[in-house]
This record gives structure tokens, C-alpha cells and sequence, in this order.
């Protein structure tokens, strides 16, 4: 009986030394084969896989040793899918714990008010760690990945703002999120509509929205621009907009808008034809939205800038003409 109990307390003695080596290792920093070790954890990945893509990556250790320790901590079932980076120093703990707590290394897309549908394709590709699926496709396809079911192109339908990603996500999944984002700001725009307003939909309201983000050089007087494309479209007036003409030119407009391009029709060519462009030609930011629904009270049919980014507005034509001479000398809306 005294034999075993002796073998039993050298047994309970070789236990905890090995567990107090075991939390030793634990606390200890772990090898790295370079001075960051990054690794993007998809969904659905075991413990035992992320072991295993930890030591491919990078860290120096061997994977079972690092997976036993994932089961070991009860804690292994709690690691968080995304993108992680870890650098010298850093222990065994401190790994699992920054996994289990989802403490992603995060990138940011940045959609600036007023961008069209090629300057977001620019900035996806150039966003570090955006996985980029967006090149290989046409519009009308991207309008499909994102849900844009009614729409052949995505055009309008990104809000403007930064969105946080983790590196070694597709660049769909981070538009979709600017995507659903608009939905919602244009919905709540709706709502708020004039009750005059002569849209008939939200869709005609993004469209508006964005030739009003084109169109306003301060944001003064944004509710005013809006007050006069409201006004045109309510009496069947051409929407005149430079900006809408530009946008129908394409990759051939030079920076430099002639006469000739103001009558070279184009389905967004707002001086040869009435109405609303076919699509957006932005991506109109929040105040767009809400002043092309619920535009300022005015009689305004006309506006002239003045060329320090504020504008001149005008009830009737021969106001507008003597606005012209003073600040264009040339003809404008």
C-alpha cells in the first residue's frame, strides 16, 4: 500500500511538472520564421487546420504542438475566422487569446462622395489585400454579384464611406456592404420626399441625387441645385447638366467640354434629351440623397457658376443670360 501511494504521488508530481511546463511553453515567445507572420483564417477552418497554416506561414514551431494547445486551453471552438498578423515576441497565449478576441488586422476601401463606377474599380484594385474579382467582370456582372437584380450596372449604387476589411477578402463581399449601405440611405431619403417631388421612384431619386452631387461646387447651395432640377422635371424642361454630358462622353472626354460635345447625343446627354439619364453618373453621398428628395423651396429655373465653386441662381432666362455675361461670357444651364 505505501509502494503505491508513493508511485501515485510520483505520478501526481510528474503531472504537474508537465502541466507547469506545458503553461511555461504557453507564456514563452514563439519562434518566427520572419520578422510578421500574417495568416487569413477563412470560415469553417478546424483548430487543427489553423495550427497548421499558422507553421506554413511562418511560425517555427511543430503543429501538433500548437494544436494540442489550442484543445488543451478549452478555448479552440472559439477561434474567429479573418486576418491576423503577429510579430516577434509573441507567445502561444497571446496568439490564441488575439484569435479567440478577433483582433483582425483590417484594411479600409475609402469611396469618396461623388466617384463614378471606374474610379471604385481604381481603388479596388489598388486596396492592399482586397482580393480582386472585380477586374474579370463586366458591369452588368457586377451588378448581378451584388444583388443589383433591376440594374445593369452598379453606377450610384455604392454609398460613399470606408469600409473595414480584413486582408484576403474577395472585394464583392466588401461592395456589398457599400451596396446594402446606399439602399438604406436611399430608402430613408424616400420617405422624406417632397410631396410635390415630380420622382416616381427611388431609383429616380438616385439618379437625380447624383447628377446633384456632380453638379454642387459648395455645399450651400445644394438644396438649390436640387430645387431647380426638381423644377425642371415637374414642367418637362431639360435638365441641362454638363456633368451628365461629360459622363456620356466616356473615356474620350479630354478635360475640356466643347459646345459640340453639348449637342453630341448620348443616352446621358441632358441637353438633347428630357428627362433623367438612363443610370446614375456617381456615387451621391448623403446630403445628395436628401436634397434631391426634399429639395429648398425656390422658383429657380436657371443657375450659372460663378467660378469660385458657388453659383448664381435665376427665375427666368433673361436674369440667367445677364448671370452668364457676368461670370461665363459663354453660356451655361
Amino acid at each position: 500500500m505505501k509502494l503505491m501511494k508513493k508511485l501515485l504521488a510520483l505520478l501526481l508530481l510528474a503531472g504537474l511538472a508537465a502541466a507547469g511546463a506545458a503553461w511555461w511553453w504557453t507564456e514563452q515567445p514563439l519562434p518566427l520564421r520572419s520578422a510578421r507572420v500574417e495568416l487569413s483564417i477563412e470560415p469553417g477552418t478546424s483548430p487543427r487546420e489553423v495550427a497548421e497554416q499558422w507553421v506554413q506561414a511562418g511560425v517555427d514551431v511543430p503543429a501538433e504542438l500548437l494544436y494540442q494547445w489550442f484543445r488543451w486551453s478549452g478555448q479552440s471552438r472559439k477561434i474567429r475566422a479573418g486576418s491576423y498578423e503577429i510579430e516577434a515576441g509573441v507567445s502561444p497565449k497571446a496568439l490564441l487569446d488575439k484569435m479567440v478576441r478577433g483582433e483582425q488586422v483590417l484594411e479600409l476601401l475609402r469611396i469618396i462622395d461623388g466617384w463614378n463606377l471606374r474610379q471604385v474599380r481604381e481603388a479596388v484594385a489598388k486596396a492592399p489585400g482586397l482580393r480582386n474579382t472585380l477586374a474579370s467582370m463586366s458591369d452588368a456582372q457586377a451588378a448581378a454579384a451584388l444583388g443589383l437584380a433591376d440594374s445593369s450596372t452598379p453606377e450610384g449604387w455604392l454609398f460613399p464611406d470606408s469600409y473595414a476589411y480584413s486582408k484576403g477578402v474577395s472585394d464583392i463581399t466588401v461592395l456589398k456592404r457599400a451596396r446594402a449601405a446606399m439602399q438604406q440611405r436611399l430608402a430613408q431619403a424616400w420617405e422624406q420626399r417632397a410631396p410635390d417631388s415630380p420622382l416616381k421612384s427611388p431609383a429616380e431619386l438616385l439618379v437625380l441625387a447624383s447628377v446633384v452631387e456632380k453638379e454642387t461646387g459648395q455645399a450651400s447651395d445644394r438644396g438649390l441645385v436640387a430645387g431647380v432640377f426638381n423644377n425642371r422635371l415637374r414642367i418637362g424642361m431639360p435638365l441641362q447638366s454638363d456633368p451628365t454630358v461629360i459622363y456620356g462622353l466616356g473615356a474620350s472626354f479630354d478635360g475640356n467640354l466643347r459646345k459640340a460635345d453639348l449637342l453630341a447625343d448620348t443616352p446621358w446627354n441632358t441637353y438633347t434629351r428630357r428627362g433623367l439619364p438612363p443610370t446614375p453618373i456617381a456615387m451621391p453621398g448623403a446630403r445628395a440623397l436628401l436634397t434631391a428628395a426634399k429639395p429648398d423651396k425656390t422658383d429657380a429655373l436657371y443657375f450659372v457658376a460663378r467660378g469660385d465653386g458657388s453659383s448664381t441662381f435665376s427665375s427666368s432666362l433673361a436674369d440667367h443670360n445677364r448671370a452668364v455675361n457676368q461670370f461665363q461670357r459663354g453660356g451655361s444651364r
